[in-house]
């Protein structure tokens, strides 16, 4: 039996700035985006019965599979591609649901990979691009799931960018949290500047990071105040450079200056915070 597989990496913001709102409704955003090794995987099982079989531990937050990404994801393809070949899809939910993490976006994303490779179709085919597009904000970017700075509604990508290698510990406080609600909340009040070169050197990037944050910070913190505890809780760990909110989260990230600080840092917050999701990361 011949099984493709693909993993889908979880996306983090390390900046987000909301630019304004548009008259549809939707927000025009700036954010600089990595990639973590913390990553759901996803198989396809071509030519089997169309289905979509999901385990995990994070399994039970993902819904009917009607309304899971990865369907939406070959149907938005099958609109653009005549007689799409598809199959059985097996999807290992290790990425929190609902968390700022692009978790659902970047199952998508591997979605539209396996299906490119089980029907012959580069991943830079117009027909693939727009089917992201169609699936969701954050798809475009999770489909080749590269360093980049996204515009717009995160249909506007830069070219990938070559980030130095971060390590990082991930928290989530156990709180799904919707994006719209974050939306809802947020001021619209916005004293960031744009991104402008992104250096590419540790200490240079590291500094450049120090000066963009996450706009949502707040409004997210509104909606969640467990957020503000875990922002809190990961700027008091030993040899945390930076803290910050992902997305819209509630996930929030610290970075470090070796995996071994990282690693040392996860594992006394995940010891004081037992009903916390804590993992060392790394990203790029």
């Amino acid at each position: 039996m011949n099984i493709l597989s693909e993993r889908a990496p979880a996306k983090v913001n390390l900046t987000l700035r909301v630019v304004s709102r548009r008259a549809d409704g939707y927000h025009e955003l700036e954010s600089l985006v990595a990639f973590a090794d913390v990553a759901d995987s996803l198989d396809l099982v071509p030519d089997g019965p169309e289905a979509l079989d999901v385990t995990g531990p994070f399994a039970a937050g993902c819904g009917s599979a009607s309304t899971n990404l990865v369907i939406k994801a070959v149907a938005a393809l099958r609109a653009r591609v005549e007689s799409l070949k598809a199959g059985r899809f097996r999807l290992a939910k290790r990425i929190p649901v609902a968390a700022g993490l692009g978790g659902g976006s970047a199952d998508a994303g591997a979605a539209l990979r396996l299906l490119a490779r089980a029907n012959g179709l580069r991943l830079d085919d117009p027909r693939l691009v727009s089917a992201a597009r169609a699936v969701g904000a954050d798809v475009p970017v999770c489909l080749a799931a590269r360093s980049r700075i996204i515009r717009g509604i995160g249909d506007v990508l830069s070219e990938p960018l070559a980030l130095p290698r971060l390590a990082a510990v991930l928290v989530n406080p156990g709180t799904p949290l919707p994006t719209r609600e974050v939306f809802a909340r947020f001021s619209g009040k916005n004293d960031a500047t744009s991104l402008g070169h992104v250096p590419s050197g540790h200490d240079a990037f590291m500094a450049f990071l120090l000066e963009h944050e996450n706009d949502l910070t707040r409004a997210a913190v509104t909606c969640v105040p467990a957020i503000g505890d875990v922002l809190k809780a990961l700027r008091a760990l030993s040899g945390a450079r930076l803290a910050r909110m992902t997305g819209s989260g509630p996930t929030c990230f610290a970075l470090f200056d070796s995996q071994e600080e990282a690693a040392q840092a996860a594992r006394r917050l995940q010891a004081e915070h037992r009903d916390w999701w804590v993992c060392a990361a790394r990203l790029e």
